[in-house]
């Protein structure tokens, strides 16, 4: 039984999301870059379990985009984190990075980007309704002549949208 709230497709789909986010590195890992990809990752350098140098922490202190494009060590995702050595100034510097930190996920070589909430919705702001919920001012409207995508989904990841998941949230 799903509860008095229903089922939350949103919390779902940004699980499943992440998951591609996982997969996708987890395939880097194994098999290395191939053809023009490469990948921009901003994530939040305040979340709980990111581990990165104190220089880089007070240089980015809430937000850090990296790229894994021509030279990058030890990619590795293990459970809920990836870990990689990227090189800072001359300077290789291993960095953790909990799936969950992730806020921007982009590889520009296919046009293909996820965008995550910034916050995690907790359970009391799920069950207000949309007049008191803070996601009630930011609602983004779909373009008139926007007619959902080829399949009706909102687009994908060929038309070089970013994929915003909070548009699949219950408002």
């Amino acid at each position: 039984m799903a509860g008095k709230r229903g089922i939350n497709y949103g919390r779902f789909m940004e699980r499943a999301m992440r998951g591609v986010v996982a997969d996708v590195l987890g395939h880097v890992a194994k098999h290395g870059l191939t053809g023009e990809h490469h990948f921009y990752i901003s994530f939040d350098t305040t979340h709980p379990g990111v581990d990165i140098p104190t220089y880089l922490h007070e240089n980015y202190p809430r937000e850090m985009t990296i790229v894994l494009q021509d030279w990058f060590e030890d990619l590795a995702v293990t459970g809920d984190r990836f870990r990689v050595t990227l090189n800072f100034s001359d300077r290789p510097e291993t960095l953790v990075i909990p799936l969950d930190a992730v806020k921007t996920f982009v590889d520009p070589s296919v046009k293909f980007g996820l965008k995550f909430d910034d916050h995690d919705e907790d359970e009391e702001a799920a069950a207000k309704p949309p007049a008191e919920s803070a996601e009630a001012g930011r609602r983004e409207e779909p373009d008139e002549d926007d007619d959902g995508g080829p399949d009706g989904t909102g687009g994908h990841p060929s038309s070089g949208e970013v994929v915003r998941l909070d548009r699949f949230r219950k408002r």
